[in-house]
């Protein structure tokens, strides 16, 4: 429930981003969005009906390769977004933000975007579209998803000049994408964040096991020997997200608020519970 709650909540950033912002501004942006941004430029076609026809397509290559969890996840993205933007247009209708400053309409956006696209996906969800083909690859490679994004999306925002007939517009473009893209990994990397503890404590065994039933972490008792004192030790590894170690300190301090704690951030974390380890 709290996956679906996150992903309908980026929906809804994009959403705003890409309604409110890019597309009553001609602002081109990249994926899906993009093209419907281009078909809605040449022909008047409401955006949700060509998001949502090209959407559906890839769907069909989602499911074959990233599997049913990740595949209903999106299609349930893709849903939320294509009955939001009819519900954000009708608010915003005849509403004019920003309509004479198009950098900042480029920033406000792409922001929105970016931080929409990157809640989604630490929600393991997505937007759809070349959102599906970074995770594609990021599933197989050590890719980020930004830099995936970026390099399929700039050929759909260069393209958008054949209707706009105007470089500025594209140039403006380029900015949206390249600010999405670094907020979109700044959201996910927050999200994925890790850090150690080493934990020395005589109450090691009511720490470890706390951690074990309470966070669903693994704990790992070392043997150690103190210089000064020249008595033995127990010493706790825990690798644990950055969002739980306001949790892990509160149970060290009910237990044992005279622990000696040590807390690390780390760069990555491969294995169980954590990210699959990728090979580029």
């Amino acid at each position: 429930m709290k996956d679906y709650l996150l992903i309908a909540l980026g929906m809804i950033m994009y959403g705003i981003g890409w309604n409110v912002f890019l597309l009553p501004n001609d602002l081109p942006s990249g994926a899906v969005p993009g093209i419907a941004s281009i078909v809605y430029w040449a022909t008047g076609l409401p955006v949700q009906y060509t998001y949502l026809g090209i959407n559906g397509c890839l769907l069909v290559l989602s499911l074959i390769i990233l599997g049913w969890k990740f595949s209903v996840k999106t299609i349930f993205a893709v849903f939320v977004l294509s009955s939001i933007l009819p519900v954000i247009q009708s608010i915003t209708n005849g509403v004019s933000l920003i309509h004479d400053q198009p950098f900042m309409a480029c920033v406000l956006g792409a922001s929105f975007c970016g931080s929409g696209i990157g809640i989604a996906f630490s929600a393991n969800g997505s937007t759809g579209g070349t959102d599906i083909i970074a995770a594609i690859v990021n599933k197989y490679r050590d890719i980020s998803l930004g830099r995936v994004i970026l390099l399929c999306d700039l050929v759909i925002i260069s393209s958008s000049y054949l209707v706009l007939h105007n470089w500025e517009k594209v140039v403006y473009g380029y900015v949206v994408l390249f600010i999405s893209s670094f907020v979109l990994d700044q959201v996910v990397n927050s999200a994925r964040q890790s850090v150690q503890f080493f934990i020395i404590s005589n109450k090691y065994e009511e720490i470890g096991h706390r951690i074990n039933k309470d966070l669903h972490r693994g704990v790992t008792f070392i043997d150690g020997v103190g210089c000064y004192t020249q008595n033995n030790v127990k010493m706790m590894f825990v690798l644990a997200k950055k969002r739980e170690s306001s949790t892990i300190f509160r149970l060290i301090k009910d237990i044992d608020p005279k622990a000696f704690v040590s807390q690390s951030a780390v760069i990555g974390v491969f294995g169980e519970g954590f990210d699959r380890i990728k090979v580029k």
